[in-house]
């Protein structure tokens, strides 16, 4: 069986750290890739740790192995999902190698997961939110849930990041199950 890849993305400032984190929590059997926005760079070149095994590519280079479909990248997560780039995918629009890889998840029929960040969604979001999810991309924002009983920061992030695992079939014991 052939290794995975998958790309992690993180697009806008908040929240950049599940995106780290789910970077970080991938099994060493997964070839990953990593791309951040601009905004995001900002905050990451303050706060990055280096993480062992990962691609880094630049959100400029369009050029990039990861943009053609060719390539074979099995799911492609952006955590967080800035409106903004949410709504450039929702349009088409891919204007740098986050976006391309959107769209290359969408027209390859793979597994795209965005995770909105901002709250309350206004219509217009929520109108790309539903555009994408009636394409196949999977809408799953951080949102907590307490049968898991999480206690501290690290286990809501844990929950969160095992619940996009579970979406991407990578087996996790992140968090307590439902009994």
């Amino acid at each position: 069986m052939k290794n995975r890849k998958i790309v992690v993305a993180t697009s806008g400032a908040s929240g950049v750290n599940l995106g780290l984190k789910t970077l970080e929590l991938l099994p060493a059997s997964v070839e990953k890739h990593f791309i951040m926005s601009k905004n995001s760079e900002i905050v990451l070149k303050k706060e990055m740790k280096k993480i062992a095994n990962v691609t880094l590519h630049e959100n400029e280079d369009i050029s990039a192995s990861i943009a053609s479909g060719s390539f074979g990248v099995d799911a492609m997560i952006i955590a967080p999902c800035s409106m903004n780039t949410l709504a450039k995918i929702a349009c088409g629009i891919s204007d740098n190698l986050v976006t391309r890889c959107a769209a290359v998840m969408i027209k390859e029929h793979k597994k795209l997961i965005l995770a909105p960040r901002e709250m309350p969604f206004s219509a217009i979001a929520l109108e790309n939110m539903h555009k994408l999810a009636s394409l196949g991309v999977i809408i799953a924002p951080p949102v907590m849930a307490y049968y898991s009983e999480q206690l501290t920061l690290e286990e809501m992030e844990n929950f969160i990041i095992g619940k996009w695992f579970d979406l991407l079939g990578i087996e996790n014991n992140l968090y307590k199950r439902w009994e």
